[in-house]
């Protein structure tokens, strides 16, 4: 789907159903996930004082955020959607959004597990994070202008409100909840 070929759409359910049973990839990405949780608590313990120690809170605190940053932006393609009169490509967004972020979520949990395992290559692995992101902005912007077809405003406004008010709402929220660890 990401190269422009259609026939991608073949191997996912693109129903209702389908876009229910789309948010199980959610539980694909745990592992990984879980993986950047830990990485962000080194961070966190980094910046404190020494001898503080983080408890469970930390780790309800982050899956709130990760399942707010799972769910909002779903929420703000739903009233794009809705406004724009193409609620019937609502499904089909849900549903590739949902399990494109497997790999990506996989791939940032290695890059999170090499920072912890060998915190000399951090700037390295920061700027292949950067890259991801520029891929995963692609390959979003490539998958919406096949679902939406060539509508560039109607692309682009989903393409960010997918990706944007997860970058705003993280550093808010790691802020507000004390997680930010910096």
């Amino acid at each position: 789907m990401i190269r422009g070929d259609a026939q991608g759409f073949r191997l996912l359910d693109v129903s209702d159903r389908g876009m229910m049973r789309s948010f199980w990839a959610f539980v694909w990405c745990l592992p990984a996930v879980f993986v950047s949780w830990i990485w962000l608590r080194s961070l966190l313990v980094q910046s404190m004082p020494p001898g503080t120690r983080l408890g469970g809170m930390f780790f309800v605190r982050v899956a709130m955020l990760e399942v707010l940053n799972w769910l909002l932006p779903i929420v703000f393609a739903a009233l794009i959607c809705l406004f724009m009169g193409i609620h019937r490509k609502f499904p089909a967004i849900v549903v590739t959004i949902n399990w494109l972020a497997v790999p990506f979520a996989w791939i940032y949990g290695l890059l999170c597990l090499a920072m912890l395992l060998l915190p000399v290559l951090t700037p390295i692995i920061g700027l292949m994070q950067l890259m991801l992101l520029m891929a995963l902005v692609f390959a979003v912007s490539r998958i919406m202008r096949m679902i939406c077809g060539p509508q560039l405003l109607m692309t682009t406004a989903l393409v960010l409100v997918l990706l944007v008010p997860n970058m705003i709402l993280t550093g808010a929220m790691q802020r507000f909840l004390g997680i930010y660890p910096f």
